[in-house]
């Protein structure tokens, strides 16, 4: 039986760390940190086991996953003529046999923008995108080495509203009961009401271990080590990666959304309103 399998996508510093270590903690279910590579697969898919594996080792992302390359491509090969999505599966259930769990998902939230191509490829994957309050995002992307930060108000605007505008498009190809939205804020107020509308989503049922999520968050997060290059040079320290996810060591704090009504000025929030006002609106937040 193939179950659901859960995609959280959204754009970066929308809170899908938060909802991956909490869907993690279920005794089913066992979700990496961000995969990243299926991108590159969708776009040049790779013909046979041996360039799967070559593309998934050489992907900056690998060594999150503690997976054995070899054993891999056997359990590969094991299923027979090569199938591309088999392929991706049997790499997420090595990874959940890891923890001894039956279930797999993935949180990356680049994927948001590969939203179509993933359900046309695994079509048991259900979409989870995580959308919080652009400026809000905004503030969180300025002192942070990816994204859009550095570039200024209007380019985090943008690159927020893009990407949920695209999303939605591409949802609204896709079947009925695929694509579901969380707002974060949601998300910190009422986190079990919010889980229990997921797991009703994903067909999972429903676990108290999902709130105590916290309790192993640094566990789970610790298996990230060193962004490296393809030479080994380090890119991005483990301690730096680490640091942007301190909130989803702790439970739930509702005071975690608003902050940008204190940080930004009058001109920049004026910049955000005039970009995605419409959207903000349309999401249910105050202009």
């Amino acid at each position: 039986m193939t179950h659901p399998a859960p995609f959280i996508v959204g754009v970066g510093r929308s809170g899908t760390t938060l909802l991956r270590l909490m869907l993690d903690a279920h005794p089913q279910l066992a979700i990496p940190s961000e995969t990243h590579f299926l991108a590159g697969i969708l776009e040049h898919p790779p013909e046979g086991v041996g360039e799967f594996i070559a593309m998934l080792t050489a992907a900056h992302t690998w060594g999150d996953f503690h997976l054995d390359a070899m054993a891999l491509a056997a359990d590969m090969a094991a299923h027979g003529p090569f199938v591309l999505a088999e392929a991706v599966r049997v790499f997420y259930l090595a990874y959940a046999a890891r923890f001894g769990k039956s279930r797999w998902g993935d949180k990356s939230p680049p994927y948001v923008q590969y939203i179509a191509a993933l359900h046309s490829l695994l079509p048991e994957a259900r979409f989870i995108h995580m959308i919080r309050d652009g400026r809000d995002v905004a503030l969180s992307f300025r002192d942070k080495w990816f994204g859009p930060a550095g570039q200024g108000m209007e380019a985090s605007v943008v690159f927020w509203r893009d990407r949920i505008i695209n999303a939605r498009l591409q949802a609204a190809s896709l079947p009925a009961g695929v694509y579901f939205e969380v707002r974060f804020e949601d998300l910190l107020a009422e986190p079990e009401a919010v889980l229990r509308r997921v797991c009703q989503f994903l067909d999972l049922p429903w676990s108290e271990a999902m709130l105590d999520y916290h309790r192993n968050a640094d566990l789970r997060l610790g298996e990230m080590g060193d962004r490296t290059d393809g030479e080994g040079n380090v890119l991005i320290p483990r301690e730096q990666r680490l640091s942007i996810h301190k909130h989803t060591m702790r439970p739930p704090d509702p005071s975690q959304a608003g902050k940008w009504r204190a940080a930004f000025t009058p001109a920049e929030i004026d910049v955000f309103h005039l970009h995605a006002g419409d959207l903000l609106a349309e999401l249910g937040y105050d202009v």
